[in-house]
């Protein structure tokens, strides 16, 4: 009988006792030690279940093959042939062993990878949300929100005007006693501008002339870039830019270093404003939200108070000349009063207009201005609220508006470029049409002493101020060096010895005199 495992007559046979089966012992001892089970039945077998058989000496029988030298030779080369058989069966499997290896390896990269990302988002994620438990327990939109009371759920009752687009929130108005400090401020003002002379410190025409690009700033994130809005602080010499990424940046000109980057608004920073001398900062955003940020003695900036009054995309934000109000404008057709040391919206006016796209306080603070989409520029009386005037005769939304220091004139841009406006007269006396007609114009500003005009579009163009009969002759044209071909904002620096410029990658860029010491990059 042969083995039941090699198949061959045993030499020192022994069977099972369960199974009856006859093995090789040196085979059947090694495979019970490495697995202690049956090879044929499967069933538990130990060292002591075999039993050996004693026999007499076997003589193997010689081949047939292995009694001629032929035979011997055909026996070697079916074994060489089966050894090439086997060897190659090794090489394959080896082959597909290593493409599954080098899969499973791309794979776990593709996993690490992942798990990275998503590990960062999630830190990012706490990051904000750490952020905004902070800012809700003193978070408080308006005065009817902060004394609401709390639902089973956490939210407030004042919460649930969302749910209700047609419920219009309650506001207290303005008070006589804010009408009366409007008024003193306005009357003051006035006084100061009679005797206002343009300081012997403002830039010549001729410096003008000389601006070249000295130094270009990255702020924003690369994977949103553009910067949409600005702000300048001229008594620290501080700049303000909102951008695409949602973020606001502080940064300090003279020193070149960012002092803060404001983080919490989901949408773009359409509009940031200073106010006083820098100790509060206010953004408004597409997100339909107002932040007010609060200096801190560290230098950053902390949200005191997030304000939900629109109900649609916030596109202005301009602070009153007594640094204790400011308004903001919104898509929704409604431009919001507030108070700031409250935050409380005082009051809420809406008109036929379609929406809003830009704002800005008179120098005086009694007059207000605003921008629509429906192309007119309306003038209101910030104490009565009133609409004391229309302007019209632009094509597409109204983009920038800027009032002239000497209080007379008015600057606006749309897409058919810029309208001059006599507030005496209320008329248009001049229009700038620098670009084409599929080019608009995105921002217009005077600069403080009223002597200097900067547009910006396609490129950006400053303009020395003249009278209603002179012409306002063109002092100097900057080309748009962000390859974008969109220049968003321009503003002046204190007394025009510079000039920033928001375009729609993630740069500042200020023009000025090479010889102002300016840092070249940061």
């Amino acid at each position: 009988m042969n083995c039941s495992i090699s198949g061959e007559v045993p030499e020192e046979p022994v069977v099972s006792k369960s199974s009856g089966l006859l093995f090789e012992k040196r085979l059947i001892e090694r495979h019970i030690q490495d697995f202690g089970k049956c090879p044929v039945t499967g069933e538990p077998l130990t060292l002591d279940d075999i039993v050996s058989i004693n026999t007499g000496k076997i003589v193997k029988p010689r081949p047939v093959q292995a009694a001629s030298i032929p035979g011997m030779l055909g026996m070697f080369q079916n074994e060489w042939d089966g050894l090439m058989l086997s060897n190659f069966a090794l090489e394959q499997q080896l082959h597909t062993a290593r493409q599954e290896l080098s899969h499973a390896l791309y794979q776990h990269d593709a996993a690490c990878r992942v798990i990275a990302r998503i590990t960062k988002e999630r830190d990012e994620a706490r990051s904000i949300l750490a952020q905004a438990e902070q800012q809700f327990p003193i978070s408080t939109p308006n005065a009817v929100t902060a004394n609401a009371p709390v639902h089973s759920n956490g939210k407030r009752a004042a919460d649930d005007e969302e749910l209700a687009p047609n419920a219009k929130k309650l506001h207290p108005g303005i008070s006589s006693s804010i009408i009366t400090e409007l008024t003193d401020c306005n009357a003051a003002l006035s006084q100061q501008r009679k005797k206002r002379q343009i300081p012997a410190t403002l830039a010549p025409v001729d410096a003008l002339e000389t601006y070249t690009q000295i130094s270009s700033h990255p702020f924003h994130k690369t994977n949103k870039q553009g910067i949409i809005s600005l702000d300048i602080l001229h008594s620290k010499d501080l700049i303000a830019t909102g951008g695409i990424d949602s973020n606001a940046v502080i940064f300090d000109r003279p020193s070149g270093q960012i002092l803060a980057t404001l983080s919490g608004h989901s949408k773009k920073v359409t509009s940031v404003k200073f106010v006083g001398q820098g100790e509060s900062v206010i953004t408004g955003s597409a997100d339909k939200t107002v932040r007010l940020w609060q200096g801190s003695d560290d230098g950053n900036y902390n949200c005191r108070q997030i304000l939900r009054d629109h109900s649609d995309e916030v596109k202005a934000v301009t602070v009153h000349a007594t640094n204790n109000y400011f308004v903001t404008a919104s898509l929704d057709g409604t431009w919001c009063f507030y108070e700031l040391s409250s935050g409380t919206c005082l009051t809420q006016v809406s008109d036929s207009s379609q929406g809003y796209t830009s704002a800005a306080f008179h120098p005086d603070g009694l007059i207000l201005g605003t921008g629509t989409t429906d192309s007119l520029v309306k003038i209101w009386d910030v104490k009565s609220q009133a609409n004391v005037a229309k302007f019209d005769g632009h094509v597409g939304d109204v983009t920038a508006i800027s009032f002239s220091e000497n209080g007379y004139y008015l600057a606006t841009a749309a897409k058919d470029g810029v309208k001059l406006w006599d507030l005496r007269k209320l008329k248009n006396f001049r229009n700038f049409a620098p670009y084409d007609a599929d080019t608009p114009t995105n921002s217009v500003e005077f600069d403080h002493s009223g002597s200097y005009l900067a547009v910006a579009g396609s490129d950006v163009r400053i303009y020395q101020v003249a009278n209603v009969k002179s012409e306002w002759s063109l002092i100097k044209t900057f080309p748009d060096l962000s390859g974008t071909g969109t220049s968003t904002c321009v503003k002046f620096g204190p007394d025009s010895k510079y000039l920033a410029v928001a375009s729609m990658d993630r740069n500042l860029r200020i023009f000025g005199q090479p010889d102002e010491g300016i840092p070249a990059e940061s």
